[in-house]
């Protein structure tokens, strides 16, 4: 499997990041493709064969990390480029956010960043 889930929305709050530039705040780090839920469940295949898919915007994937789990918000044919060379891990910006609402709170979670 390559993904943890596959899911069709975002579960978690609106967290305001929405272009390149709100992103760029946010350090990529390294991602495993198999603790990824994808907020999206179809993909243009166009994007995915396209060489320059990451001409415009941003070239790391969005995670959002929310309630113990990391969503793939934005990057869906860079993970899947990823997975068809045979390679598990790519890098991402990870945005932090709280435990949900009424949540209890994880060992070590880490608060929301604004």
């Amino acid at each position: 499997m390559i993904f943890k889930a596959v899911g069709d929305s975002r579960p978690y709050p609106d967290h305001g990041l929405v272009t390149p530039t709100d992103w760029s705040g946010v350090p990529p780090r390294r991602v495993r493709l198999d603790q990824l839920v994808t907020t999206k469940t179809t993909l243009d295949l166009a994007t995915l064969l396209d060489a320059d898919s990451t001409f415009y915007g941003d070239l790391f994937p969005h995670v959002v990390r929310w309630d113990g789990h990391l969503y793939l918000e934005d990057g869906l044919h860079r993970a899947l480029r990823t997975a068809l060379h045979h390679r598990t891990v790519m890098h991402a910006r990870v945005l932090e956010l709280g435990p949900a609402p009424g949540a209890r709170a994880e060992r070590g979670a880490v608060r929301t960043r604004r």
